[in-house]
């Protein structure tokens, strides 16, 4: 038997019933789905003034999420920022399928809680099409990455890419997989 992350055999097991019988949907097919995670990593102005910054920030990306990371070249010149069109200003991976569901199980279950002074995340970052976008900081949340290692603390955008309609049912999707959001009412 063939191994399957935990979190893709809990969305099949229990998230897609409850989130059919939450909204009332006719067909398990038009229950929302986790469909890809889109991870972005900036690093255009430390870029120009040191090339391997890309480099590590390749290998820092492909080490955190288990897959080939590639840089992201700029499309234009910008004189203000010494950038010429095609320089690295970047690094990006998108995940799918298994890779995907492990590094959302990592993210939320050892990465989220290292955060400093962490009180969750805010349900803010959603696109109006049932995306949703989390910013992280620092890289060194991860505990595949050394510290003494790194060369430059960068952040990343994680994007999280569902098949929902609305952002009401992308964030109840996202809550049953279990990523830690403020509770609002706790807050006012």
């Amino acid at each position: 038997m063939a191994y399957v992350p935990r979190l893709k055999s809990k969305y099949k097991e229990e998230i897609v019933s409850a989130l059919k019988e939450k909204f009332q949907y006719k067909s398990v097919m038009q229950v929302p789905k986790l469909q890809k995670i889109s991870i972005n990593q900036g690093v255009g102005r430390y870029s120009v003034a040191d090339k391997k910054i890309i480099d590590s920030s390749i290998v820092e990306l492909s080490t955190i999420t288990g897959q080939q990371a590639v840089s992201a070249k700029s499309k234009k010149d910008v004189s203000n920022f010494k950038l010429r069109k095609g320089m690295p200003i970047g690094v990006r991976v998108t995940l799918r399928d298994n890779n995907m569901y492990e590094f959302l199980d990592r993210l939320i279950s050892v990465a989220l809680p290292r955060i400093r002074d962490f009180k969750g995340i805010n349900d803010k970052g959603f696109d109006g099409r049932g995306n949703y976008t989390l910013g992280v900081t620092e890289q060194i949340i991860f505990p595949e990455i050394n510290i003494d290692k790194i060369n430059k603390i960068l952040g990343m955008d994680i994007t999280f890419v569902t098949s929902a309609q609305t952002d009401v049912e992308a964030l109840e999707l996202l809550k049953q997989f279990g990523l830690p959001f403020k509770n609002q009412k706790a807050e006012q």
